[in-house]
């Protein structure tokens, strides 16, 4: 693969010269996904866009895998090994605040975490790769749906993704605004946590608000345990260890005069290992119980353990730093970030598979919203960026011999 320096790209950037001269038309198509957002599951329009293009290329499409999931497979010019690059589809359900043509035609939905870019940048390496196939190997290209809490890289696998297609590794890509436009990171290990859901009710018996030694107050006992589960953090978990736990909702009562019977408490934690997500689990369990009986009232926890930990195999890390390089120079490849605590279902691929899973920094300035902000949109400038990196990771791992 030769490559290029072309704007509007940062300067430093090699770009794959054919992708480079169609930016204006993936900046069309990324436009047109995001001003039609779809939820997990729902993703129907996005859906058969995709396999269109797809189809277009030249490649013969699979649909329906996790309902509204996308899969086609590229062939080298030679035989060899076969990986799965993934992209996300879906959208989150919140408004969108920018005024520009392509925002969001539909209220209460908005591609708000740059999925829309994640897609486009899949398809234009697709399409390069189709009409290049200088690589020895096999390349399935996924395009998964209900990446934001549905888990649809789970149920993906679930229905036999890597049954049907076949692949050694796995690798997926994130946009990054808190990073500089045109640098990534790579992680070796760990970079994205597990994120776990809870609900916690605590239950009393209600009454009039002037008469409180009548009722068995569930807002008291629900505060003291807003307040005692930080210390399952801070005092039950290593400190080495990082480990995250908000109560995000505290749901109870209607009126000025009256004691409710009833509250609920709703949060998450985010953890990477294993040992503090059983330790933050049980602790609460523990704090719930003893904290409800004290006050006489009853206390349930549900825990749920949603997406486990993003974490990097080494060499595939290693694979995808030097497929960075090509394309935005050593330099620009951050390999010692901190993780970060959200959360992303590229883990289950990772727990079936070896693979890696980079951030791509678009951001534009210290005021760039972040992502899932009402006013975030992706940094189009990018598109050739990271579809760059995906044909150079291609090549890099699936290189036709001299």
């Amino acid at each position: 693969m030769s490559f290029a320096a072309a704007p509007p790209a940062p300067s430093t950037a090699r770009l794959v010269p054919a992708i480079a001269e169609r930016h204006a038309e993936l900046v069309a198509w990324r436009r047109d996904l995001h001003a039609h957002p779809e939820l997990g599951y729902a993703e129907e329009r996005t859906s058969r866009v995709v396999a269109e293009r797809l189809a277009a290329f030249g490649l013969d499409p699979d649909v329906g895998l996790a309902k509204t999931g996308v899969v086609a497979t590229i062939q080298g010019r030679a035989p060899g090994p076969a990986i799965a690059l993934r992209a996300d589809l879906d959208a989150l359900p919140m408004p969108e605040e920018n005024t520009f043509a392509h925002a969001s035609k539909h209220p209460g939905r908005m591609h708000a975490c740059g999925h829309d870019g994640h897609t486009t940048m899949l398809l234009a390496a697709a399409r390069h790769l189709a009409e290049h196939p200088d690589f020895a190997g096999t390349v399935h290209v996924v395009f998964q749906p209900a990446e934001e809490g549905g888990a649809g890289g789970r149920v993906m696998i679930e229905e036999g993704l890597l049954d049907r297609f076949p692949a050694e590794q796995v690798f997926g890509l994130h946009n990054w605004p808190a990073l500089p436009a045109g640098e990534m990171a790579v992680h070796a290990g760990p970079v994205m946590a597990a994120a776990d859901l809870f609900v916690i009710t605590v239950e009393g018996r209600g009454g009039h608000a002037a008469m409180p030694h009548q009722t068995r107050d569930p807002i008291i006992g629900g505060a003291q345990l807003v307040s005692a589960l930080q210390t399952l953090v801070s005092r039950t978990v290593d400190p080495t260890d990082p480990a995250v736990l908000s109560v995000t909702a505290f749901n109870g009562g209607s009126a000025h005069n009256v004691i409710p019977s009833r509250v609920e408490l709703k949060g998450t934690v985010r953890t990477f290992s294993p040992a503090a997500q059983d330790a933050i689990e049980a602790g609460m369990k523990r704090l719930t119980a003893q904290i409800c009986a004290g006050l006489g009232l009853e206390g349930r926890v549900d825990y749920r353990r949603t997406y486990p930990a993003t974490v990097n195999t080494r060499d595939e890390a290693e694979l995808a730093a030097r497929a960075a390089a090509r394309v935005v120079g050593a330099e620009r490849v951050h390999r010692h970030l901190p993780p970060s605590m959200g959360g992303e279902d590229f883990a289950f691929m990772l727990r079936a598979r070896p693979g890696c899973y980079v951030w791509l920094g678009t951001g534009a300035g210290p005021d760039s919203p972040p992502l899932h902000h009402p006013r975030y949109d992706f940094h189009d400038a990018m598109l050739p960026v990271g579809a760059s990196y995906w044909v150079s990771l291609v090549e890099t791992r699936l290189p036709l011999s001299a």
